[in-house]
């Protein structure tokens, strides 16, 4: 992988032939959750237009899988956000979420949404950043509950918005 990858950095609207290599990417980045391969393939076609690969190279370093919300268009949903350790620190999550919104296919939204567990600090810090770089404000409320939802077998997670912003 290059030493540099700040500069060697493509983004690219992922294609359905990606959803392994996404797929491998999740599983090598604990602790995100990971899906079926037959679910990042699916990102990678019907949430194509919403969502980002990080190439260095031949080498995918980076996938945000994001989508307008059916019930709330003016919403983008970032669903997961995934950096190859190689990658961190070099605020590439950020990076992908404000490519995804330069595209005319997120040009509805004016809010993004998110899950974050609380004790996710390095999730919390980049969407900070990223509130700081849209010039916009950020608000959590109480969406999943540890117990309620996950029966003890997952975090809790809490929705935050982001936004109103204007797109970059």
């Amino acid at each position: 992988m290059n030493s540099d990858i700040s500069d060697s950095i493509r983004f690219t609207q992922p294609e359905l032939k990606d959803g392994l290599a996404v797929t491998d990417l999740i599983q090598n980045s604990p602790p995100l959750d990971l899906n079926s391969s037959y679910c990042y393939m699916l990102c990678c076609s019907l949430w194509a237009e919403t969502s980002v690969c990080a190439w260095d190279g031949d080498k995918l370093i980076g996938f945000v899988s994001a989508f307008i919300r059916p019930d709330q268009p003016e919403a983008l949903f970032i669903w997961q956000v995934a950096v190859h350790e190689n990658a961190r620190g070099k605020q590439l999550a950020k990076r992908m979420i404000l490519e995804i919104l330069k595209r005319p296919s997120s040009q509805p939204a004016t809010v993004l949404h998110t899950t974050i567990s609380p004790d996710n600090t390095a999730s919390w810090r980049m969407f900070a950043g990223l509130t700081r770089t849209l010039e916009c404000e950020s608000r959590t409320f109480d969406f999943l509950d540890k117990e309620l939802h996950f029966h003890g077998l997952h975090e809790s997670e809490e929705l935050l918005e982001i936004g109103p912003f204007r797109h970059p």
